[in-house]
């Protein structure tokens, strides 16, 4: 192997060459990254301190979170670092590293999304039966079996990718690395392992999209029968779901689910799985959830309340 690569960095060409357009990208990506880890702990909190946690929605709602701070932590700062620094690159070991880790925390966090969209199907569908079937040693399990299919997916993408030649070219037209991107630069025939790529993670994306599809074409289906309140409160926790689905699966199906080659528009669309829907994904899930609303505002005005008191006796 280290015949066939001479190389040891690669160096990431990003999203724009001009030193303004880079400013501006800097400043916004942070704010995107801030409000992001903001959103995402307050979330986690939110959910840990209070009852809401030992209700299986929530519960798989705050692995949720955990996965968009994982997930997007494994390119943003990175990506930051270098809009302000001016160098873009990347060690091999480093990029592979990327590769690994942008895959597993990515397909944990689709698997997350199944098993809410099935959580919601036994809530709305079968009711009756729901706290026997989402009791908290199933809700363990689908977590757990959610970190297995992570990892089940993304080790093939790994050693895929730590067995591509590099002999040449260096620049990856990309702002992090990808399987894509680093067929682009390997120096041989790539056509066999892009199917393989295509078959891992377009399958994965495209049969966990028409899942959670026609999960929601069932629920939705089946509120036919539900009182006028049931509903409106399903569609509201439904259609946030939906919102998240569209904005994470949409990009990543035109990214992933076509032959293997890349474009220029690649790096946009990436944009939204990487940074846009997990940074939308706290206000999605709270602005309509009457809830999680009431959960934070009890555990922080809690928490102030205390750390008055606290002062107070401080000072006294």
């Amino acid at each position: 192997m280290e015949k066939q690569r001479n190389i040891s960095e690669f160096i990431l060409l990003g999203l724009s060459y001009d030193q303004n357009m880079q400013i501006f990208c800097c400043v916004l990506f942070l704010f995107c990254y801030v409000a992001l880890l903001a959103g995402n702990l307050l979330i986690l909190v939110s959910i840990q301190c209070s009852p809401l946690f030992h209700q299986p929605m929530y519960y798989f709602l705050s692995h949720l979170s955990s996965m968009d701070i994982c997930y997007t932590s494994t390119v943003t700062p990175k990506f930051i670092g270098d809009l302000l620094r001016g160098t873009k690159t990347i060690s091999y070991g480093n990029c592979m590293l990327q590769v690994f880790a942008v895959h597993f925390f990515g397909s944990i966090e689709v698997f997350i999304l199944t098993v809410m969209a099935f959580d919601r199907y036994v809530a709305i569908c079968k009711p009756l039966h729901y706290v026997t079937i989402m009791d908290r040693t199933r809700c363990h399990l689908l977590v757990l079996a959610a970190w297995a299919g992570g990892a089940f997916h993304s080790f093939p993408q790994l050693l895929m990718a730590i067995q591509l030649p590099f002999c040449g070219p260096n620049e990856i037209d990309h702002y992090f690395c990808d399987i894509f991107p680093l067929l682009k630069v390997a120096c041989t025939d790539t056509y066999i392992t892009g199917i393989l790529v295509v078959a891992n993670s377009g399958m994965v994306t495209l049969v966990t999209f028409v899942v959670l599809f026609v999960s929601y074409v069932i629920i939705l289906f089946s509120l036919r029968h539900h009182s006028a309140e049931g509903r409106r409160k399903a569609l509201s926790t439904c259609g946030s779901h939906i919102t998240v689905v569209s904005l994470f699966f949409g990009p990543s199906i035109f990214v992933y689910l076509r032959p293997p080659t890349t474009f220029p528009e690649d790096k946009i669309f990436a944009l939204f799985y990487t940074i846009v829907a997990p940074m939308f994904n706290p206000l999605i899930y709270t602005l309509r959830n009457t809830e999680m609303k009431s959960a934070m505002r009890k555990v922080w005005c809690q928490t102030l309340f205390s750390n008055i008191k606290n002062s107070e006796e401080t000072y006294n």
